[in-house]
């Protein structure tokens, strides 16, 4: 099954939550592949991709790369690279799915990033009918961007499985914003918080990343949430 993970903005902990999901769904004995459709601004051997491999030990998959750090069509444009279509995408997702696995699908910045000039990650997602997981960042002005993104999922009808914060503050750094966030944010998106990597857990070590994983997903089963 195709599962895409987006985000409400950039930098918000989106390859790290990718990474988590995919030790939990390893953890409950899917077969699990990372896929990096489009990847701009780093060079061969880095990027999401590979600091996925680095924290988890899971496959990952790449379609195209493109060479400055912009959305994808600007930096396609730039370079006059081409860009493939929803249609292409979601062709190439589908040969790397096979029953009773999972491919989990990064994005590139937030479900309106532009992919091409003329379609978005929404798109691509909606040539898969593919469901979404919105990675969300849970500080102040985070409930504005969840609704948002939630709610623009849905007009174009996705289905949204569930939200988890990209970065989560130690207790004893959260300010009051973040804490009642964590309260008002499955009300007003109508969403599942599912769970939150804690901050700076892109930085640990394989074993000590895993165990964070798992300990932030302990809430979620996938496996009943694909054969739903």
């Amino acid at each position: 099954m195709i599962v895409f993970v987006t985000g409400t903005g950039t930098d918000i902990g989106k390859t790290v939550a990718t990474a988590a999901l995919g030790v939990k769904a390893r953890a409950e004995g899917l077969d699990v592949t990372v896929a990096k459709p489009l990847q701009t601004g780093e060079p061969d051997g880095r990027g999401d991709a590979a600091t996925i491999e680095t924290l988890t030990g899971l496959h990952t998959i790449e379609m195209r790369r493109y060479p400055e750090p912009l959305a994808p069509n600007l930096s396609a444009r730039r370079a006059g690279m081409a860009v493939p279509s929803p249609d292409e995408i979601g062709e190439w997702l589908r040969s790397h799915d096979s029953r009773g696995s999972l491919l989990l699908v990064e994005g590139a910045g937030g479900l309106l990033s532009r992919w091409g000039d003329d379609h978005c990650l929404a798109d691509a997602a909606g040539a898969c009918g593919a469901p979404l997981i919105v990675v969300t960042s849970l500080g102040l002005g985070c409930l504005n961007t969840a609704e948002l993104t939630v709610n623009e999922a849905r007009r174009r009808g996705l289905d949204v499985l569930f939200l988890f914060g990209g970065s989560l503050p130690a207790p004893e750094d959260m300010d009051t914003a973040t804490r009642l966030n964590l309260e008002e944010m499955p009300r007003v998106t109508g969403v599942p918080l599912a769970g939150s990597m804690p901050a700076g857990s892109g930085r640990l070590e394989r074993a000590e990343f895993e165990n964070a994983a798992l300990n932030a997903t302990a809430r979620i089963d996938l496996r009943s949430l694909l054969d739903s």
